[in-house]
Protein backbone atom coordinates (compact mmCIF):
# COMPACT_ATOMS: atom_id res chain seq x y z
CA UNK A 1 0.00 0.00 0.00
CA UNK A 2 1.39 3.39 -0.94
CA UNK A 3 2.01 5.96 1.75
CA UNK A 4 -0.37 8.92 1.83
CA UNK A 5 2.09 11.64 0.92
CA UNK A 6 -0.41 14.44 1.57
CA UNK A 7 0.13 13.80 5.26
CA UNK A 8 3.91 14.01 4.97
CA UNK A 9 5.81 17.25 5.68
CA UNK A 10 7.32 18.71 2.53
CA UNK A 11 11.11 18.49 2.35
CA UNK A 12 13.28 20.54 0.05
CA UNK A 13 14.46 18.80 -3.09
CA UNK A 14 18.16 19.36 -3.82
CA UNK A 15 19.73 18.81 -7.22
CA UNK A 16 23.25 17.63 -6.41
CA UNK A 17 24.77 17.09 -9.86
CA UNK A 18 24.09 16.99 -13.60
CA UNK A 19 26.22 15.67 -16.46
CA UNK A 20 26.17 14.25 -19.98
CA UNK A 21 25.68 10.48 -19.91
CA UNK A 22 26.02 8.46 -23.13
CA UNK A 23 24.60 4.94 -22.82
CA UNK A 24 23.85 1.91 -25.00
CA UNK A 25 20.30 3.23 -25.18
CA UNK A 26 21.31 6.68 -26.42
CA UNK A 27 22.68 9.95 -25.13
CA UNK A 28 21.09 11.22 -21.94
CA UNK A 29 21.64 13.53 -19.00
CA UNK A 30 22.27 12.08 -15.55
CA UNK A 31 21.18 13.89 -12.40
CA UNK A 32 21.60 13.30 -8.69
CA UNK A 33 18.87 14.41 -6.26
CA UNK A 34 18.40 14.39 -2.50
CA UNK A 35 15.32 15.00 -0.38
CA UNK A 36 15.88 14.56 3.32
CA UNK A 37 17.68 11.22 3.68
CA UNK A 38 16.41 9.90 0.35
CA UNK A 39 18.52 9.91 -2.81
CA UNK A 40 17.87 9.13 -6.46
CA UNK A 41 19.72 9.09 -9.76
CA UNK A 42 17.74 10.21 -12.79
CA UNK A 43 18.40 9.50 -16.46
CA UNK A 44 16.68 11.93 -18.80
CA UNK A 45 16.45 11.18 -22.52
CA UNK A 46 15.30 13.95 -24.81
CA UNK A 47 13.35 16.97 -23.52
CA UNK A 48 10.34 15.49 -21.68
CA UNK A 49 8.81 18.82 -20.64
CA UNK A 50 8.69 19.93 -24.30
CA UNK A 51 7.21 16.68 -25.60
CA UNK A 52 3.70 16.90 -27.05
CA UNK A 53 2.48 14.00 -24.91
CA UNK A 54 3.22 12.91 -21.34
CA UNK A 55 6.61 11.14 -21.30
CA UNK A 56 7.34 7.56 -20.37
CA UNK A 57 8.64 7.30 -16.81
CA UNK A 58 10.10 4.36 -14.91
CA UNK A 59 10.48 4.62 -11.12
CA UNK A 60 12.97 1.88 -10.28
CA UNK A 61 14.23 0.88 -6.84
CA UNK A 62 17.88 -0.08 -6.55
CA UNK A 63 18.51 -3.82 -6.77
CA UNK A 64 22.21 -4.59 -6.55
CA UNK A 65 21.65 -8.33 -6.79
CA UNK A 66 19.53 -8.07 -9.92
CA UNK A 67 20.67 -4.91 -11.68
CA UNK A 68 24.40 -5.57 -11.21
CA UNK A 69 24.82 -9.32 -10.63
CA UNK A 70 21.94 -10.53 -12.82
CA UNK A 71 20.03 -12.37 -10.09
CA UNK A 72 17.21 -14.61 -11.32
CA UNK A 73 15.44 -14.46 -7.94
CA UNK A 74 13.71 -11.27 -9.13
CA UNK A 75 12.74 -9.47 -12.33
CA UNK A 76 14.30 -6.11 -11.46
CA UNK A 77 17.10 -6.04 -14.03
CA UNK A 78 14.81 -7.17 -16.83
CA UNK A 79 12.23 -4.52 -15.95
CA UNK A 80 14.92 -1.83 -15.95
CA UNK A 81 16.30 -2.92 -19.32
CA UNK A 82 12.82 -3.12 -20.83
CA UNK A 83 12.08 0.39 -19.58
CA UNK A 84 15.29 1.78 -21.04
CA UNK A 85 14.52 0.14 -24.39
CA UNK A 86 10.98 1.55 -24.51
CA UNK A 87 12.07 5.05 -23.49
CA UNK A 88 14.92 4.97 -26.00
CA UNK A 89 12.53 3.91 -28.76
CA UNK A 90 10.42 7.00 -28.06
CA UNK A 91 13.49 9.21 -27.77
CA UNK A 92 12.15 10.87 -24.66
CA UNK A 93 11.51 9.94 -21.02
CA UNK A 94 12.94 9.46 -17.55
CA UNK A 95 14.25 6.67 -15.38
CA UNK A 96 14.18 7.58 -11.69
CA UNK A 97 16.50 5.16 -9.88
CA UNK A 98 15.84 5.34 -6.14
CA UNK A 99 18.42 4.11 -3.65
CA UNK A 100 15.94 1.90 -1.80
CA UNK A 101 17.32 -1.62 -1.85
CA UNK A 102 15.00 -4.48 -0.96
CA UNK A 103 11.79 -2.41 -1.04
CA UNK A 104 13.44 -0.02 1.36
CA UNK A 105 14.90 -2.39 3.99
CA UNK A 106 18.52 -2.06 2.83
CA UNK A 107 21.02 -4.47 1.31
CA UNK A 108 22.12 -6.43 4.39
CA UNK A 109 18.53 -6.91 5.53
CA UNK A 110 17.63 -8.00 2.02
CA UNK A 111 20.32 -10.69 2.14
CA UNK A 112 18.93 -11.85 5.48
CA UNK A 113 15.53 -12.02 3.82
CA UNK A 114 17.10 -14.22 1.14
CA UNK A 115 18.19 -16.63 3.89
CA UNK A 116 14.66 -16.81 5.21
CA UNK A 117 13.30 -17.36 1.72
CA UNK A 118 15.70 -20.28 1.30
CA UNK A 119 13.99 -21.80 4.34
CA UNK A 120 10.60 -21.62 2.68
CA UNK A 121 8.98 -18.26 3.39
CA UNK A 122 8.03 -15.75 0.71
CA UNK A 123 9.36 -12.19 0.38
CA UNK A 124 6.51 -10.62 2.33
CA UNK A 125 6.80 -13.01 5.26
CA UNK A 126 10.60 -12.69 5.26
CA UNK A 127 10.32 -8.92 5.69
CA UNK A 128 7.84 -9.35 8.52
CA UNK A 129 10.08 -11.81 10.36
CA UNK A 130 12.87 -9.24 10.16
CA UNK A 131 10.57 -6.64 11.71
CA UNK A 132 9.71 -4.69 8.57
CA UNK A 133 6.56 -3.95 6.63
CA UNK A 134 6.30 -5.82 3.30
CA UNK A 135 7.19 -2.60 1.46
CA UNK A 136 8.74 0.43 3.18
CA UNK A 137 8.88 2.68 0.13
CA UNK A 138 7.01 5.88 -0.51
CA UNK A 139 7.30 7.90 -3.70
CA UNK A 140 7.58 11.47 -2.46
CA UNK A 141 11.03 11.88 -3.98
CA UNK A 142 10.08 10.72 -7.50
CA UNK A 143 7.04 12.99 -7.43
CA UNK A 144 9.21 15.95 -6.44
CA UNK A 145 11.69 15.11 -9.20
CA UNK A 146 8.94 15.02 -11.81
CA UNK A 147 7.79 18.42 -10.59
CA UNK A 148 11.36 19.71 -10.85
CA UNK A 149 11.33 18.85 -14.56
CA UNK A 150 8.01 20.62 -15.05
CA UNK A 151 6.01 17.43 -15.51
CA UNK A 152 2.43 17.25 -14.24
CA UNK A 153 1.39 14.18 -16.27
CA UNK A 154 3.25 10.98 -17.16
CA UNK A 155 2.84 7.55 -18.68
CA UNK A 156 4.16 5.19 -16.03
CA UNK A 157 6.02 1.96 -16.75
CA UNK A 158 5.01 -0.15 -13.76
CA UNK A 159 3.12 -3.20 -12.54
CA UNK A 160 2.65 -1.64 -9.10
CA UNK A 161 -0.64 0.24 -8.62
CA UNK A 162 0.81 1.76 -5.43
CA UNK A 163 3.12 3.89 -7.56
CA UNK A 164 0.18 5.19 -9.56
CA UNK A 165 -1.72 6.03 -6.38
CA UNK A 166 1.27 7.77 -4.80
CA UNK A 167 1.96 9.95 -7.83
CA UNK A 168 -1.70 10.90 -8.16
CA UNK A 169 -1.78 11.86 -4.48
CA UNK A 170 1.24 14.08 -5.08
CA UNK A 171 -0.46 15.89 -7.95
CA UNK A 172 1.19 14.02 -10.84
CA UNK A 173 -1.45 12.72 -13.24
CA UNK A 174 -0.79 9.20 -14.52
CA UNK A 175 -2.55 9.29 -17.88
CA UNK A 176 -1.52 5.72 -18.69
CA UNK A 177 0.03 2.81 -16.84
CA UNK A 178 2.02 0.62 -19.17
CA UNK A 179 2.82 -2.96 -18.08
CA UNK A 180 6.47 -3.68 -17.37
CA UNK A 181 6.28 -7.47 -17.50
CA UNK A 182 9.03 -9.80 -18.60
CA UNK A 183 8.87 -13.57 -19.18
CA UNK A 184 8.90 -15.48 -15.87
CA UNK A 185 11.51 -18.07 -15.03
CA UNK A 186 11.11 -20.92 -12.57
CA UNK A 187 13.63 -19.27 -10.24
CA UNK A 188 11.42 -16.22 -9.81
CA UNK A 189 7.90 -17.54 -10.38
CA UNK A 190 7.15 -17.71 -6.64
CA UNK A 191 8.54 -14.20 -6.16
CA UNK A 192 6.26 -12.86 -8.88
CA UNK A 193 3.22 -14.71 -7.56
CA UNK A 194 3.82 -13.21 -4.11
CA UNK A 195 3.95 -9.73 -5.63
CA UNK A 196 0.64 -10.41 -7.39
CA UNK A 197 -1.20 -12.18 -4.56
CA UNK A 198 0.09 -10.30 -1.51
CA UNK A 199 1.18 -6.90 -2.84
CA UNK A 200 -1.44 -6.40 -5.52
CA UNK A 201 0.93 -6.03 -8.46
CA UNK A 202 -0.77 -6.25 -11.86
CA UNK A 203 0.87 -9.31 -13.37
CA UNK A 204 -0.65 -11.58 -16.00
CA UNK A 205 2.04 -14.13 -16.81
CA UNK A 206 2.54 -15.89 -13.44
Amino acid sequence: MALDMKAQPAMKLRRIAEADFPTRHGNSRIFGFQQGEDEAVVLVLGRPADNCKPPLVRIHSQCLTGDVFGSLRCDCRDQLQLSLQLISAEGCGLVIYELKEGRGIGLMNKLQAYELQDRGVDTVEANRRLGFAPDLRNYALPAAILGHFGLSAVRLLSNNPGKVQALEQAGIRVVERLPCEVPPTETRRRYLRTKKDKLGHLLTNV
